[in-house]
């Protein structure tokens, strides 16, 4: 399907740019998503007629958008979630969590802003894009823990895990040393004769 586009798409083109896409991915989503319009005469000719608007209204935005950006490039957000041992989350964590988390603090974001690409399921520090526009694309950085003192540890850049991990290996290797019947023959003692 041919489409107009009335904002930027990104790996699709800039606004006012006639592209074709896919019928699903238009009817789907850049045509309710008021992203896009059918490439018909009247389309282009209402396009034209509006352009000036559309770009006015899409440079107010994109200035609200930089304003709000620059305040939150580079913030770091902690969420505390359940986890094992080894740092699996019992879950994972969604683009709405993030964004109900920004939004305490005071950023008003919208989840479909929100962009987890590969879904997060363990503990850690993570760097998440946070597209606020089509044009305007921030990083933050979401600290994963257990709890807010484990929370400050990572931020400090400790890793919580390796030091859990050599503890517990730790412990495994003292019982395995001083199990029952495990400890070292004294110099001259024989093994008992099995009867």
């Amino acid at each position: 399907m041919q489409v107009i586009l009335l904002e930027r798409v990104e790996k699709l083109g800039q606004m006012g740019d006639e592209v074709r896409v896919k019928d699903g991915f238009a009817r789907n989503f850049l045509l309710p998503k008021k992203k896009a319009l059918r490439a018909t005469k009247a389309n282009r000719d209402y396009f034209q007629a509006q352009k000036a608007q559309l770009q006015a209204n899409n440079l107010k935005l994109k200035g609200e958008a930089e304003k709000i950006g620059n305040k939150l490039d580079g913030q770091k957000f902690i969420l505390i979630r359940q986890a094992g041992d080894r740092g699996q989350l019992y879950g994972s964590v969604s683009p709405r969590d993030v964004a109900d988390v920004m939004e305490k603090v005071g950023f008003k974001v919208d989840r479909h802003q929100v962009s987890i690409s590969v879904a997060i399921k363990s503990i850690g520090l993570f760097t998440i894009p946070v597209v606020l526009h089509p044009e305007v694309k921030v990083n933050i950085t979401v600290n994963v823990a257990r709890s807010e003192d484990e929370a400050e540890r990572q931020a400090r850049g400790e890793d919580v895990l390796a030091a859990k991990t050599d503890a517990e290996e730790a412990t495994i290797a003292a019982e395995e040393l001083f199990e029952t019947g495990a400890a070292p023959k004294a110099e001259g003692e024989e093994e008992p004769a099995e009867a």
